[in-house]
């Protein structure tokens, strides 16, 4: 069947695509192949609209609950026109009131279980979203009875395709733990059961996860009834199947069994579209009921698009038919099966019709009781199903039939599947492939400290509540003023890593394969085992199982032992000859699906761990086979061939994309697909810089050689032919690969149909740089000028252009501001071009259009490119540019380009604006003001001039809406508009450098200052401008990016920890890292400049980190493979250690024989002597790092060694050697390093564990799921917190449908829910979802990445909340400790930890503890935010709080005075805040009297005295928690009964309203003004109207 599939593959991705990433998965047996969402077979289409048509969504209801779509749709037929809207207004109001309500504990019945979810604006033009409010009524009528807790919604909290959930194999009936936590929620069910689109689309098991694939077997299960939040009405067993239903299209006649219409004929689909199309047309003269989410009506949302499309760089394609907008509603009708396996009870088993049955195999091999058997089949009354069927095609499988589990003949395929599924059983918690980077495991410690205790929050909270339990003393480390930095803390030992051993060995027998005649006896495969007693046994893998031989390891023979204990499963097997076998087998499997699926499923890409446990390297079989047999691309899965990737990669970006479905499922491959390319690549680029691939040129020198692996080709990044002499040599070699990737990531988002970009991945390992491609079908078999036919191989001097290319590019123009241009050829020709000369096109085999060497698709950076005869604008010279750089590469960044263009056209709008007004003012001069001085080059004078007459425009918004309409309609080029706004226009567009009159649009030139390019006299004028642009442009990062940075970090808008961090706000910011220096040095000028250290601390370590880094490259050149950890170690040594003189050891081998290396020599890739790394000192190192940060970064480093770089800069040696580490990809040992020891070397080379390639990829994103992630974000800045609440649900259910379980966007998603959770007063949930994000984060980042310590840190609050307090402070520990090994003590993020440790310990009553923590908090604040600050002021609270607890009373009135200053001179006397600390003060003056008293009666009276007793408050729980929520920003809003009623009221009037206006039809901006009196939560300062229309 595989072949036969694989025939159709060319155009038809199958999920043979899909396949699984580890050559270990138990689903070789047959691959799972995907069903495209229900709905992309069923759906009705809507018209792709423009990409870009806005980031507001439009509002669309998702799911219906099951049974009553069609009394519905009936029911809106009866209803007389204008009862339909009231009838609208009542049920939606009621189900806006469900949040609420739920969370005060409404009886368990829910009104309507309705949501409304948003939906990417691209999924159809015009009036957005009018939708029929048919669909609304239909849904709030379908009410939904919550029969008990067990409906209670479950927010996302078992994604579909995660492993046994926390609640691990829990009895059929019962619900997994941590399910739905709590009875009183079940009315909540808006929150998450109606999920949304996402749920409904992806989670019936209709599109398979993108992660099936890839996770070891262990964990590949999709669990029944772990569905994400289901829209179902039946409890929580009926999981999701859906069927897809057209609701405007079945007023009864079409059922939920209706056959599939790709299956009906023709004609009669294009009747059922007419017939769609009028019932739609009459639903839709129902004014639509939809103005609920914040009084935006319809028209507003008309509105928001036109301002999308009006900025000039996002256009919307008007070819559209904005009117076949249709909402998928998919129904749910899950049923449960009953499994029978030989020798367990047969249990019951939740399924959907969707599902294949594939995945029924999947669930029992991964389940405790069931996880040994892989050689089986499932029979229905006899009739065995085949694996690929969908269940719902399979006739007589209903409610309740019985599958049997029957054994299956043993094939060779099948016994190697066997004998591996069962050697990753046994190491299924054994991290050593995490900790060696293989397979996509990564590690994660949070069990270890919550001691796997947060999903049952049930059992510790007994003991939480007693307060002598908690041992709260912080190891010493971690305490505030500490020096010592240990490092073994950073991978505590996991209890279960100490695996149980079930085998001493397990491992093929030198007697395979089975001659001839024991094959015909059905033997398939030998094994040898060692038992834990120590028995020596040979085990047969036969047709009928595994049984006993008696071969010895010398004696051949093969036949049965006596008992042979014959069994299906070689566990069974075992557990018979082995009696710790059977103990411990059984435990590990309790443990195994114990822990969390998050802990098991396999990353989308390999994180590398920088440090390792000596580890002890077991025996393994299938290790040992992987290692020598060609495990290319993980061909076992695709029969027959290694894997097309340059077909995969293209035949995904073809999918169609009509619709959410097709999106999701088309986004989902992409990504598959391209998680699978990079590490396939990363596999074939390590080999060969090892040695282990052949050249396909061998006879070349080695750096010109160029290979090709699993049909993927790779080159070394060296200067080959001379190519880049005139862009620098092998240093531009080395950089083209990554601005080439980054021009691939670009035209990839654009995502233009037709034009094609090759799969590129970039890998530095062992000092090389090795590029890897996929392979344009044919391009081997030509020369290369043949095939290009447009661009230019020779950097400008031959260049050839095609008008298909022209027509492809100019679509890729507008988003990427590209500008078309001429260049003249060698024979002195125009030649048009939409791209830089040297981006290729060449057309496949495949007839396909690819471009590659995209190195140069963003404007030069000036900056860094000194032209003769060119003057560079004042900013720049005044800070010492223009620079010679040593490569002529130097590209702007995309952020800086789209940065640059948005100031301009917020100038270009002033600027009109301005002009306009003066028009109407003063009719006589014109345009007086534009010729003043609005050429080109005084556009920077011009803008201050716009901005200081701000304040003007401000007051008359309607200057700039004019502008606006103006725009539009010269735009459309209207006859109507009279020449002096025309001019008005022309002059601003010309001020601001447009390259159009008539509308904003800006374009840069990629191909201005290239060497070699020439451009013809006719478009002279143009390249002056273009030249002007690009000046402006690089002056522009100079005065606005850089100060922009530094003030961010000032506000702390900006808190980076690490190198990586703040390299990724730089480049948010479009500022290249080869300003890192420019940007120190403006933070030394800046006048807060203490406020900045923790900045200043981290740029300057990175600036030696990356100075090293570039040294250390072309120093691992040199060295041979056996001489790796030596040459590391000393480099190290070199870089850190205060020994002054280290000594290299050279391997032994290389010194005996030295003639053996002579004909060697031409193997190694570098041409320097191979010992030449060992005579390095560290003064020579430091030297050339202080010589590399001047002539790379243009910034002075005072110092000559690491001791006085650590002195100077007041840098930490165990966060240089982690940033070091991390950049170049050594692994170091576990273990303290005493750096500071004179007399021995710090590093030896049994420290240097291994080197890890350092990969640069493409990251595919997940179009749909961002735009409801972000109008989620906006939705809960304005406060809607309940709809931002669907929403990020809904972004949830649909990154998890592209992406699988594990990504950095799904954590994201994770903990901004935890947290509205947390706030909607939901801390359970909170919790769950807290852990998740934690868990992820540690996995896809890193254990120590300053994400996972943010994330630990709100973990801490929500266990807080939840009453488990230690754990609370051991997270609060970790984070703390993280954060020291990660920076240091100094920084502003550490007031914020110490003010939570504080806390708690002041709840615990450790006050003395607590007071360490705080007071180093308040003298942090006090440096990073000025003693004057807020922030301050609330720290002199806390610590005063304390000293009240200790009746220390004149410390405390001492604090709580500086923070009552501060808040008078800041807020005033009468402020809430100043007045609260004004009755603290007086409270504590009383207890300070009060205690003087009673101390002056005992020295009065002696022992009789008569003594008043005082009043010592130990602090609550409520109080602590509630100071915990004020430093963590988090503002409870209360919702009284009186409020809930306000509301409903006002959601009425808004109805009404919006019917009145769209009554008059009236689209003018005066209603803005209505629209606003009806936005009661919306806070006046939120985002402007035109956008809160999401």
């Amino acid at each position: 069947m595989g072949n036969g599939l694989f025939a159709n593959c060319c155009r038809q991705v199958t999920d043979l695509i899909f396949q699984a990433r580890s050559s270990s998965s138990a689903d070789e047996r047959a691959p799972l192949l995907p069903k495209p969402p229900v709905s992309c077979a069923a759906g009705p289409d809507v018209p792709e609209a423009a990409p870009c048509a806005g980031l507001y969504p439009d509002i669309i209801p998702s799911e219906v609950v099951t049974g009553s779509l069609q009394e519905c749709t009936q029911y809106i037929q009866d209803l007389p026109e204008g009862k339909g809207e009231e009838g609208a207004v009542m049920v939606c109001d009621e189900s806006s009131q469900r949040a609420v309500a739920g969370a005060a504990g409404l009886p368990q019945e829910a009104e309507a279980s309705r949501a409304v979810a948003v939906l990417p604006a691209d999924l159809g033009e015009g009036p957005l979203g009018l939708l029929d409010h048919a669909q609304l009524l239909e849904a709030c009528q379908s009410c939904v009875k919550l029969e008990d807790s067990s409906l209670a919604p479950r927010c996302c909290r078992q994604e579909k395709h995660v492993a046994a959930a926390d609640g691990g194999d829990a009895a059929p009936g019962a619900r997994p733990t941590g399910q739905g936590h709590g009875e009183g929620r079940a009315a909540l069910s808006l929150d998450a059961a109606s999920g949304g689109l996402g749920s409904v689309l992806g989670h019936g098991g209709a599109a398979l996860p993108a992660s099936t694939g890839s996770t070891p077997p262990a964990q590949r299960t999709p669990r029944r009834g772990e569905r994400a939040a289901q829209p179902s009405s039946k409890a929580w067993d009926t999981s999701t199947g859906f069927v897809v239903m057209d609701p405007a299209a079945c007023p009864g006649e079409r059922s939920g069994s209706d056959p599939d219409p790709q299956a009906l004929p023709l004609k009669q689909q294009q009747q059922q579209k007419k017939k769609r199309k009028k019932k739609k047309l009459a639903l839709l003269e129902h004014p639509s009921g939809m103005a609920l989410m914040n009084g935006s009506g319809p028209h507003e949302s008309l509105k928001g698009e036109k301002d999308a499309r009006q900025n000039g760089h996002e256009e919307a394609d008007p070819g559209e038919d904005g009117n076949d907008q249709e909402v998928i509603v998919i129904q749910d009708t899950g049923f449960t099966v009953k499994i029978c396996a030989p020798a367990i009870e047969p249990f019951s088993l939740q399924v959907s019709p969707q599902e294949m049955v594939q995945e029924i195999h999947q669930v029992l091999m991964d389940r405790e009781d069931t996880c040994h058997r892989t050689c089986f089949s499932l029979q229905l009354d006899g009739n065995v199903l085949d694996n690929f069927a969908e269940l719902k095609t399979i006739e007589g499988l209903q409610e309740g039939s019985l599958l049997k589990v029957v054994e299956e003949p043993y094939t060779v395929r099948e016994a190697r599947i066997h004998v591996r599924h069962i050697r990753d059983l046994l190491k299924s918690l054994d991290p050593s492939d995490a900790f060696n980077g293989v397979d996509c495991n990564s590690l994660s410690f949070l069990s270890v400290f919550t001691e796997g205790d947060l999903g049952d929050s049930g059992k510790r909270k007994k003991k939480g509540t007693e307060m002598e339990q908690i041992d709260c003393t912080p190891p010493e480390h971690i305490l505030p003023g500490s020096k010592e930095r240990p490092l073994c803390a950073l991978q505590p030992q996991n209890r279960d890593w100490k695996p149980l051993q079930c085998l001493k060995v397990l491992t093929m027998s030198g007697w395979n394969p089975p001659p001839g005649n024991r094959k015909m006896h059905g033997d398939l495969m030998y094994l040898y085992v060692i038992t834990v007693e120590d028995r020596h046994v040979s085990i047969t893998a036969s047709t009928r199982g595994f049984y006993l031989n008696q071969s010895t390891a010398y004696n051949f023979n093969p036949k049965p032992a006596n008992p042979s204990f014959l069994s299906h499963s070689l566990v069974e097997l075992l557990n018979q000859i082995s009696p710790t076998f059977k103990k411990n087998f059984s435990a590990l499997q309790k443990k195994r699906v114990q822990r969390h699926p998050f802990e098991r499923i396999a990353t989308p890409f390999q994180v590398y761990s920088w440090t390792a446990p000596q580890a002890e390297h077991a025996m393994d079989c299938v290790r040992a086979e992987d290692a020598y047999t060609s495990r290319l691309g993980y061909e076992e899965h695709i029969p027959g061939q290694t894997r097309d990737w340059n077909e995969e990669l293209q035949t995904t970006r073809e999918l169609p994309r009509k619709n959410l479905p097709e999106r999701l499922l088309r986004e989902r491959a992409i990504f598959k697909v391209h998680s699978d390319f990079t590490a396939a690549a990363t596999r074939g680029a390590m080999a060969v810089i090892d040695g282990n691939v052949m050249a396909i040129n061998p006879s070349e020198e080695t750096k010109m050689q160029m290979f090709i692996w699993n049909n993927i080709f790779f080159s070394l990044g060296f200067d080959v032919r001379d190519h880049y002499k005139d862009f620098g040599g092998d240093v531009a070699a080395y950089v083209a690969p990554t601005n080439d990737l980054n021009g691939v990531r670009t035209y990839n988002a654009v995502d233009v149909e037709g034009l094609y970009t090759l799969g590129t991945v970039v890998v530095d390992y062992r000092g090389y740089r090795v590029t890897a491609q996929s392979i344009i079908p044919g391009i081997l078999e030509r020369e290369q000028e043949q095939s290009v036919i447009y661009g230019s191989i020779d950097f400008g001097k031959t260049v050839v252009s095609h008008p298909k290319y022209l027509e492809l590019l100019e679509k890729t123009s507008r988003p990427l501001k590209i500008q078309k241009h001429k260049v003249l050829n060698d024979k002195n020709e125009e030649v048009e071009l939409c791209s830089s000369v040297e981006c290729k096109g060449i057309i496949g085999n495949d007839g396909r259009h690819y471009i590659l060497d995209l190195l140069r698709t963003f404007p030069p950076d000036l900056n860094f490119l000194p032209v003769e005869g060119e003057e560079m604008p004042e900013e720049c010279k005044k800070m010492g540019f223009p620079k010679q750089h040593r490569h002529k590469l130097c590209c702007l960044r995309q952020e800086l380009v789209d940065a640059f263009v948005e100031h301009r056209y917020l100038l270009f709008m002033k600027l009109a604006a301005l002009q306009l007004m003066q028009q109407k003012a003063n009719k006589q001069e014109s345009s007086s003001t534009l010729e003043n001085g609005a050429s080109p080059e005084n556009g920077s004078a011009d803008s201050e001039k716009a901005e200081s007459e701000d304040g003007k425009i401000d007051d008359n918004v309607t200057g700039l809406d004019q502008v606006k309409e103006l725009a539009e309609t010269i735009a459309s080029d209207d006859g109507a508009v009279d020449p002096k706004s025309r001019e008005v226009i022309r002059n601003a567009c010309k001020a601001v450098g447009s390259i159009s009159d008539t509308s904003f649009d800006i374009r840069f030139n990629p191909d201005i200052f290239s060497p070699g390019v020439r451009f013809p006299e006719s478009s002279k004028e143009e390249v002056q401008d273009q030249k002007q642009l690009l000046k402006d442009a690089a002056a522009f990062l100079l005065s606005c990016q850089i100060p922009g940075l530094v003030k961010d970090c000032l506000d702390h808008t900006v808190l980076p920890m690490d190198g990586a961090t703040l390299a990724e706000a730089m480049h948010q910011r479009g500022i290249n890292m080869r300003y890192l220096g420019k940007v120190i040095n403006f933070i030394t000028k800046t006048p807060g400049r203490a406020q900045l250290d923790h900045i200043y601390k981290i740029g300057i370590s990175e600036l030696i980190t990356r100075s090293a880094k570039h040294i250390f490259k072309t120093y691992l050149q040199g060295v041979e493979l056996s001489g790796l950890s030596a040459a590391i170690s000393h480099f190290l040594n070199c870089f850190l250690s205060s020994f002054p003189n280290p000594i290299a050891h050279l391997p032994a081998d290389e010194l005996v024989s030295k003639k053996k290396n002579k004909k060697r020599k031409n193997r190694n890739l570098g041409n320097a002597d191979n010992t030449a790394w060992a005579s390095m000192t560290p003064q020579e190192l430091w030297k050339n790092i202080c010589s590399e940060a001047k002539n790379y970064f243009d910034f002075s480093l005072e110092c000559e060694n690491a001791e006085q770089a650590a002195e100077v800069y007041n840098l930490q040696k165990i966060t240089l050697l982690r940033e070091i580490s991390l950049k170049t990809g050594v692994q170091i040992l576990l273990k303290e390093y005493n750096f500071d020891n004179r007399h021995k070397p710090t590093f030896t080379e049994e420290d240097i564990l291994n080197i890890f390639p350092v990969v640069k990829h493409v990251n595919p994103k997940a179009s749909d799921a961002f735009h409801f992630f972000q109008s989620g974000q906006a939705k809960v800045q304005q406060g809607f917190l309940k709809e931002g609440c669907e929403l990020i649900n809904e972004a949830l259910n649909l990154f998890n449908n592209v992406y699988g379980a594990m990504h950095v966007e799904i954590c994201a998603c994770l903990r901004l829910l935890a947290r509205l959770n947390y706030i909607m007063g939901d801390y359970s949930e909170a919790l769950s979802n807290q852990q998740k994000a934690v868990l992820m984060s540690e996995r896809v980042l890193g254990i120590e990445h300053p994400n996972t310590i943010q994330e630990y840190m709100h973990l801490a609050l929500y266990c807080f909340a939840n009453s488990q307090l230690s754990t609370a402070l051991n997270l609060l520990y970790r984070a703390r400790y993280l954060m020291l090994l990660v920076f240091g003590e100094d920084h502003p993020e550490m007031a914020l930890l110490d003010n939570n440790i504080g806390l708690v310990l002041h709840g615990v009553m450790e006050y003395d503890l607590s007071l360490r923590f705080l007071e180093n908090a308040l003298a942090i604040s006090s440096k990073y935010h000025g003693s004057k600050s807020l922030k301050v002021a609330l720290s002199h609270h806390l610590v005063a709080r304390v000293y009240e607890s200790k009746a220390e009373f004149r410390s405390a009135l001492q604090h709580e005075k500086e923070g009552y200053t501060i808040y008078k001179n800041q807020l005033g006397e009468h402020h809430e805040k100043t007045k609260e600390s004004s009755e603290y003060l007086k409270y504590l003056t009383q207890q300070a009297v009060a205690l003087q008293r009673t101390m002056n009666e005992i020295y009065k009276n002696g022992s009789n005295a008569n003594i008043m007793p005082l009043k010592f408050t130990a602090p609550s729980m409520a109080s602590v928690l509630e100071q915990l929520n004020i430093i963590n920003g988090i503002l409870f809003i209360p919702l009284s009964q009186k409020d809930l009623e306000n509301l409903k009221a006002e959601v009425q009037r808004r109805q009404q309203l919006q019917e009145s206006i769209k009554g008059s039809e009236q689209l003018d901006p005066e209603d803005k003004a209505v629209e606003k009196e009806a936005e009661p939560r919306m806070p006046s300062t939120a985002i402007p109207l035109t956008q809160s229309s999401a």
